[in-house]
């Protein structure tokens, strides 16, 4: 019990280790916290709230990276581990919201995150999914999709089913937009990005990214209307604060791409930066413009006209 402990107060060491080295992660953190404990469904489906956060806290059991650690280091008890992490998570996610009123299915799911330590958070190369229909052109999503198989699956799930109501739809959303940066972190070697852009132009790139991801985005279109007909408008917005966020760091990597650079990761400052400018929508369409330009000249220097 000592050694499981000691565990938990290095997990408590550990967040304020990273805040202390990233002080810029404080604000958005802050924002999503607060996001959690007031975001409202309406009464008669407040069962909802546990079933929302549950699936919250199976997208981040799917994305951990530390369960073979754990195996390593509680031998015997790691699954106790996982169970209790994966507790304490759902707990403050659920009975941290102000408009929860504790109910049967939010308690029952309790037992069910036992079930994560039997959840095998496999290699990418072993998933059996190779998304090799996705096409050359929109690579960064193949490869994004290869190394999170099962979390996106289950995120993507989680975004089709928060189209039941407004509320659920924009909660899930702010935490869905986190795959753009993920996604455009990458730099391609200077070989394949010369090769890449000979053969296709930085305006197609985007054209085609931009496919795909509507394409991702119908599903969730679709069930909204169905079940919220008045709040087309609403959906509108959604999908567009989409579209211009994702283009703002799209092309935001290929602004600042560099092939010593293995990895282009966009600084929360940045981040907050965009997501501001793109509920704006001007600065937004201004900076996309910038960026857009930059981007062409610096694809210049590599691959020429």
């Amino acid at each position: 019990m000592k050694t499981i402990s000691n565990h938990f107060i290095f997990r408590i060491n550990q967040c304020f280790r990273i805040l202390n080295f990233q002080p810029k992660a404080i604000l958005p953190l802050l924002i999503i916290i607060g996001i959690l404990i007031v975001v409202k469904i309406p009464n008669q489906f407040n069962q909802l709230y546990p079933v929302l956060f549950f699936l919250l806290v199976l997208g981040f059991h799917l994305r951990r990276k530390d369960i073979p650690f754990l195996r390593k280091v509680f031998v015997k008890n790691w699954r106790l581990i996982v169970f209790i992490e994966s507790a304490l998570l759902y707990a403050v996610l659920l009975f941290g919201n102000i408009h929860y009123k504790t109910e049967q299915i939010g308690l029952l799911l309790f037992p069910g995150l036992i079930s994560f330590q039997l959840i095998s958070i496999r290699n990418p190369a072993e998933s059996g999914f190779r998304w090799n229909f996705i096409p050359d052109q929109i690579f960064e999503w193949r490869s994004l999709l290869r190394k999170n198989t099962w979390a996106s699956i289950v995120f993507y799930l989680i975004a089709i089913a928060s189209a039941y109501h407004i509320s659920t739809l924009i909660f899930c959303g702010l935490f869905i937009i986190d795959i753009f940066p993920n996604l455009c972190s990458k730099n391609e070697s200077k070989e394949m990005f010369e090769m890449y852009f000979k053969k296709y132009t930085f305006n197609y790139k985007l054209r085609q990214n931009l496919k795909f991801l509507n394409l991702l985005l119908i599903p969730v279109s679709l069930v909204f209307l169905i079940l919220n007909k008045e709040e087309s408008l609403a959906l509108l917005c959604y999908v567009l604060f989409f579209n211009i966020f994702f283009l703002l760091t799209l092309t935001h990597k290929y602004k600042v791409y560099h092939h010593k650079n293995k990895s282009n990761q966009l600084d929360t400052g940045t981040y907050l930066l965009y997501f501001i400018y793109t509920i704006t929508i001007i600065p937004a369409l201004v900076f996309i413009i910038e960026n857009t330009k930059a981007a062409k000249e610096n694809i210049k220097m590599y691959a020429g006209n």
